[in-house]
């Protein structure tokens, strides 16, 4: 909270503009570089089709990837747009 309120004089103070921006589902933009088996969901289940796994193609929400992969991709496409990264 802190640090927000920093950012927020700053911007008074320098007149400088700031921008936010929500991403929608983000979590499944993410590109899984591993393989990832799922469980079929509770209530998806056809009667008499027995118990299925799926292998994902993309990431998911409640994988515990899924955080990961998004900041990946999001983080390539800043740097592509000439962001620095600053450790």
């Amino acid at each position: 909270m802190e640090t927000i309120r920093l950012v927020v004089a700053l911007e008074a103070q320098k007149g400088w503009t700031i921008y936010q921006l929500d991403v929608k589902s983000a979590f499944l933009y993410g590109e899984l570089n591993e393989t990832v088996y799922v469980d079929q969901p509770y209530g998806y289940v056809l009667k008499g089709d027995g118990h299925k796994v799926y292998k994902l193609k993309k990431a998911l929400y409640e994988i515990k990837q899924a955080p990961r992969t998004w900041f990946s991709r999001i983080e390539a496409y800043f740097l592509k747009e000439g962001f620095e990264k600053i450790y």
